[in-house]
């Protein structure tokens, strides 16, 4: 059987057919065709904050991209281009910790990545063009950013990227302080790109955008994570 990847979703107004801003949990079809393609089963989850049952029967965890997290939950005021989902934020943190605590393999993307350093007690900066000077991580909407990265020599992200530097990104907020995490990736302007924990099985925070290119390397080592913890879990098959 695959492995089967929770892939957290977006709520936001959508129209098709006949339905014009329905208020829809919806989810970009790169990231279920990433986890689809690495040999995983997407199960797409919806913000719910009244608990975090549903770790029990994932093999791993995609906390995707999405709007800004709340600066709240970091202990800071909001900033003027600051637009967040709060019911996304508290459903989201409570899956995280619950994953995390049972030690379920996973990948956080953009945002998620961001989320991973909020619940280990890190924080944002919330408008990179102000810590940067420039813009060349979001260049326009919908464009995404082309940048060069440099991994830390012996860290999961540096094995998985070999000697490929380049990472397609669309952000504007990004990660001052990862917390207990380890930062393993920045970019040229000293941004950081990527950041993990040893101490767990599989837990990996990239902040550009892997599912866009379908990345086996990155989705591939999660579902290779998670299919390992279901040999174990059922070593019969």
């Amino acid at each position: 059987m695959r492995p089967v990847i929770g892939i957290t979703t977006y709520v936001e107004p959508a129209t098709w057919g006949v339905w014009h801003d329905l208020p829809t949990a919806l989810i970009p079809h790169d990231y279920v065709a990433a986890v689809s393609g690495a040999g995983g089963r997407a199960v797409l989850l919806p913000p719910d904050d009244l608990d975090a049952d549903v770790v029990r029967v994932l093999d791993g965890l995609v906390l995707s991209g999405g709007a800004d997290l709340g600066p709240e939950l970091y202990g800071a005021e909001p900033e003027p281009l600051t637009v967040t989902r709060p019911e996304r934020d508290s459903a989201e943190l409570l899956l995280a910790r619950a994953a995390l605590a049972a030690d379920l393999p996973v990948l956080g993307v953009c945002r998620g990545m961001q989320l991973l350093a909020v619940a280990a007690g890190g924080s944002l900066h919330q408008h990179l063009p102000d810590v940067l000077g420039h813009e060349r991580h979001r260049p326009a909407p919908a464009v995404y950013g082309h940048q060069d990265a440099t991994f830390t020599a012996g860290s999961r992200i540096a094995a998985l990227m070999g000697d490929d530097r380049s990472v397609r990104c669309y952000h504007h907020q990004g990660v001052a302080d990862a917390g207990s995490l380890v930062v393993s990736g920045r970019t040229d302007d000293g941004s950081i790109e990527a950041v993990e924990d040893p101490r767990r099985t599989f837990v990996l925070g990239v902040q550009w955008h892997p599912e866009v290119v379908r990345d086996k390397r990155l989705f591939g080592a999660l579902v290779a994570a998670a299919a390992h913890r279901v040999a174990i879990r059922d070593p019969m098959g």
